[in-house]
């Protein structure tokens, strides 16, 4: 299943036939409610249903043959917090059950691409959208709508209040729009000026990886990144767990202030979030690390 992308604006849209969602701080993840059973499928098309049986468990209520499109985000101390989606995701199945009771993820569904066996794809998003609250609203938690609205003075609020639960931007989206499957139709303003980069490479030990080695978008030098703060050790550790890793250095890099470093080979590579990422100098930061490429 191929997921409809959008493209980052510097500046909030605006103008008629548009609307304006939060953009949640979360795991993209396809929720496909089969004939027989529940199907969760991440942005790169890995099968993740097993670390979130809490998710597939609500989405046995949805009605057979019914595909929504989201984030699943879980929520700590009034915020999202990614690197516990993270945790959830890359958690095996004998410890999934114990975290969907100690961290309890929400679905917050933006798009229902089929309803019933009804392909809902060519239809425009306001029909869409209207779909999908009234299927998901007498469900309730954990699967709910994201908020939208078509004001774009209440979105350029939500903009600037909502970073403090952990929103970080909005979503435009034009009313009138069939879903953009592998596309980038859609547009985003976000906080932070961030791109995603291909995480090749770690140095320090698999258990505790101390920094990730980069290709960055347009350039193709390996680059190691700023220290990883202690939670994205942990989440880079989990990443790299029950892969399979040459015993031997894959080469070394350049890393700012240190000279070159040995490297272990990652393959297939993780995406990442990274900030500030069209130069090398400084090292560029990593937000978040996003899955499989």
């Amino acid at each position: 299943m191929r997921v409809a992308l959008a493209a980052t604006v510097r500046a909030l849209p605006r103008g008629a036939g548009l609307a304006y969602e939060p953009k949640f701080d979360g795991h993209r993840v396809v929720v496909l409610r089969t004939a027989d059973d529940v199907v969760l499928q991440a942005r790169s098309g890995r099968v993740i249903t097993a670390a979130f049986p809490d998710l597939a468990a609500a989405a046995r209520k949805l009605p057979p043959e019914t595909t929504l499109d989201g984030e699943v985000v879980v929520w700590h101390d009034g915020r999202t917090d990614f690197a516990l989606v993270q945790r959830r995701a890359a958690a095996t199945a004998a410890r999934a059950a114990a975290l969907a009771r100690t961290l309890p993820a929400s679905y917050a569904a933006f798009d229902v691409l089929d309803l019933a066996g009804l392909d809902l794809r060519p239809r425009a998003y306001e029909q869409r959208r209207a779909l999908l609250v009234d299927l998901l609203l007498p469900l309730g938690p954990p699967l709910q709508p994201v908020p939208m609205t078509t004001d774009p003075d209440l979105a350029a609020t939500w903009y600037e209040t909502l970073p403090a639960s952990g929103i970080e931007g909005l979503v435009i989206k034009r009313l009138d729009q069939p879903y953009p499957a592998g596309r980038r139709a859609w547009r985003k303003l976000r906080h932070t000026d961030t791109t995603d980069a291909a995480a090749v490479g770690w140095t320090g030990s698999a258990h505790r990886p101390s920094a990730l080695v980069l290709v960055l978008p347009n350039d193709d030098t390996p680059v190691v990144s700023s220290p990883l703060t202690g939670a994205l050790r942990t989440a880079a550790a989990e990443a790299l767990a029950g892969r399979e890793h040459p015993p031997e250095a894959a080469g070394t890099v350049t890393a700012v202030g240190l000279g070159e470093l040995p490297y272990r080979l990652l393959d297939p590579p993780l995406t990442v979030e990274v900030r500030h990422a069209t130069t090398r100098h400084p090292p560029p930061e990593v937000l978040r690390i996003r899955g499989d490429g």
